[in-house]
């Protein structure tokens, strides 16, 4: 009877002891840093960090758009791919649905399918030359980046807006606010007035994307696969796994992404230019890199592409808040970020690696 016992508390003990895997690993690691780097913001700029607006808008505008597609690059950079034309799908998005609201007869329906269907259009070509013909992800999506960039002047080379005498509905939506708590969340102004914490509608979707991800990766066979792709395209297959099917349908979830994100953006601009979304799939992959994804595949959470996200918006706003407005400085300090994200992944994955084979080693000669 205590031997049964202490077989069945045997294996749940030992779970119990288990480290981390690497991908909650690097994203515990990128959590930490972005709340300590906070933290030590509000110690030094307190004025400003302190106020929880400024916290809520590191989720919202644009910034919930590029959220959006870093989610749908980390799908596609777990699965072993890459895909950069999620900015030129953003800007196209953005333009597209700024010209359907211009015209007679838009509805706020019309523009979220044609937002999802060129999303969706993107992710269908790009994961089926993926992954059927075999062509190098980053050749295609290249192309894709192009032609998006090239139809966003097309379909407009100027400034369109949308506003409240052109569509109401839609404008309604943008000019949407919810105000949670408003006696305890909130700062006062310079004159006494107390302003709530305001949440936009963008806010609300990235964080409904984050956790619809986040659950797919955990939760679904979807998921297990697109993990199982990355670390090993060959054992997977040996599985069972259907690997074209795979990596066809994370190119798919990211073109899909990539519609919700310039969606978002048209929302939170209520216009569009043909220089929207710039260098938003390089800020992407950064912000998936920065958050534990690897460039390998196999390894990445969306929780920590979501902080990954926050971190390198925080150092631009501690950029600016430190009075370096000229646009290069947030350049160079979202390279040196990236750098130090890199340098730090490897290091830790290394010393875990040799950790793993030496306590391997030790149990061998025990046995």
């Amino acid at each position: 009877m205590n031997e049964n016992k202490a077989a069945v508390a045997g294996p749940t003990l030992k779970s119990r002891r288990d480290p981390l895997s690497d991908t909650n690993l690097l994203s515990t690691i990128t959590i930490c840093i972005f709340v300590v780097m906070y933290a030590f913001a509000m110690l030094i700029w307190g004025r400003g960090f302190l106020n929880p607006q400024r916290f809520v808008d590191l989720f919202s505008g644009p910034n919930a758009a590029l959220i959006i597609i870093s989610c749908g690059l980390t799908i596609v950079m777990i699965s072993g791919g890459i895909d950069i034309s999620v900015g030129g799908v953003v800007a196209l998005v953005t333009m597209s649905g700024a010209v359907y609201l211009n015209t007679e007869g838009s509805t706020v329906f019309g523009v979220i399918c044609l937002s999802l269907g060129i999303g969706l259009a993107f992710g269908l070509v790009q994961g089926f030359l993926v992954a059927y013909f075999k062509i190098q992800p980053f050749i295609v999506t290249l192309a894709g980046m192009f032609f998006a960039r090239g139809m966003v002047t097309i379909v407009s080379p100027l400034q369109v807006r949308v506003t409240q005498e052109i569509h109401p509905e839609f404008f309604g939506l943008h000019e949407f606010k919810w105000t949670p708590l408003p006696d305890q969340l909130g700062f006062t102004m310079p004159n006494g007035n107390w302003v709530p914490t305001t949440i936009r509608l963008s806010v609300i979707i990235a964080i409904v994307v984050v956790i619809a991800i986040f659950a797919i990766l955990k939760w679904t066979r979807l998921g297990r696969n697109i993990y199982a792709i990355g670390g090993n395209s060959q054992s997977a297959l040996m599985l069972g796994i259907n690997v074209d099917s795979t990596r066809f349908f994370s190119h798919l979830l990211c073109g899909l992404l990539a519609g919700i994100g310039g969606l978002v953006f048209l929302l939170s601009a209520a216009g569009a230019t043909a220089r929207d979304a710039s260098f938003f799939e390089m800020r992407a992959i950064a912000s998936s890199i920065i958050g534990g994804t690897l460039l390998t595949g196999g390894v990445g959470n969306v929780i920590g592409t979501l902080f990954g996200s926050l971190t390198l918006l925080t150092i631009d706003q501690i950029v600016l808040t430190s009075g370096l407005s000229e646009p290069w400085w947030q350049s160079i300090t979202t390279g040196a970020l990236l750098t130090f994200f890199i340098v730090l992944q490897s290091i830790v994955l290394a010393f875990r690696s040799k950790t793993n084979f030496i306590s391997r080693l030790f149990a061998r000669k025990k046995e």
